[in-house]
């Protein structure tokens, strides 16, 4: 059967196809650049309850892998932790965004994260053909902590077994993922006693990337990003900073409420050696991808200082 090379509908498919081409060649050097690194996903937020989502994110992941990538993931799972509370009716009270963690509670978190979410992630990573291991910090010691007892401004505080995060023990994580799995980590520490403690996820995603020298973090949250608002009244998303910038935005008050502990937390993160931290929206389809492998991005992107990848990279 002959094919006309000039009706329209072949024309449109062809130019999907080169469109297609485009989008591989713009990612091929940050394939280059990133080949053997390791990025530290914080996955949580509503990429974590949305069915679609879900699978977006571990085709992602998967992807990431199978290209010569490292990735390690670190989960969160608070929803899961108060639903389990609420029907065995532990109340949930919470102090500056952390959980207050009873001997009752870091049972459950312990439960929950462990046995329940880490699992849940694991087999649908394993499912699309990668190779998942989950562990938590208990495993190898893998999170040594203690009692936090501090805020950041050095004030006492008691949120009964709750973690301060004193080591991370990167072995087993450089064993792993330095071969052809993919950690997924629940955010659960141990003492010196052997006490477990519930850490902040947010927390060990940060510690995990400076300890084994990251080249990326990215967090999935539930927001687009930093933004600001133009001449013209719309608002968009910031898609670079270095540190200074993100600074004068506090100050202007246009970086405000909750969206401060995140930057200031990829602050501390690329002060620690990481090469580069990222808040991005985990409700966009193959969010990881659009913000690793396209010039643009999706989110913000925050740098110590703005060095390109590669000859041409606009940030």
């Amino acid at each position: 059967m002959d094919i006309d090379m000039n009706s329209d509908m072949t024309i449109v498919k062809m130019n999907e196809l080169i469109g297609k081409a485009e989008i591989l060649i713009e990612a091929l050097p940050y394939i280059q650049r990133l080949a053997g690194k390791t990025v530290v996903i914080k996955y949580g937020g509503n990429a974590m309850i949305n069915e679609e989502l879900k699978n977006n994110v571990m085709d992602d992941v998967t992807l990431l892998k199978f290209i010569g990538i490292n990735p390690v993931i670190v989960h969160g799972g608070g929803p899961d932790i108060s639903s389990m509370l609420d029907k065995l009716s532990i109340p949930s009270e919470f102090r500056g965004g952390l959980r207050v963690t009873s001997a009752e509670t870091v049972d459950v978190a312990r439960m929950v994260l462990v046995g329940k979410t880490n699992k849940e992630i694991v087999s649908l990573l394993n499912k699309k053909g990668a190779k998942a291991i989950g562990i938590s910090g208990i495993d190898g010691n893998l999170i040594e902590c203690r009692k936090l007892d501090r805020d950041k401004d050095g004030n006492a505080l008691d949120l009964g077994f709750v973690g301060d995060i004193v080591r991370i023990n990167t072995k087993v994580l450089e064993m792993l993922a330095g071969d052809e799995y993919i950690p997924v980590v629940a955010p659960i520490g141990i003492g010196p006693d052997g006490q477990n403690y519930n850490i902040n996820a947010d927390t060990v995603a940060s510690s995990i990337a400076v300890a084994l020298k990251a080249e990326k973090l990215i967090t999935l949250t539930d927001v687009e990003g930093v933004k600001i608002t133009g001449k013209d009244g719309c608002e968009s998303v910031v898609p670079s900073l270095v540190e200074k910038e993100v600074y004068d935005l506090i100050e202007k008050k246009v970086i405000s409420g909750g969206m401060i502990p995140k930057v200031l937390g990829c602050l501390e993160t690329i002060n620690g050696g990481v090469g580069r931290a990222h808040i991005i929206d985990g409700r966009i389809p193959h969010c990881l991808l659009l913000e690793i492998f396209t010039n643009k991005g999706i989110g913000t992107m925050i740098m110590k200082e703005r060095r390109p990848y590669y000859n041409g990279e606009k940030i």
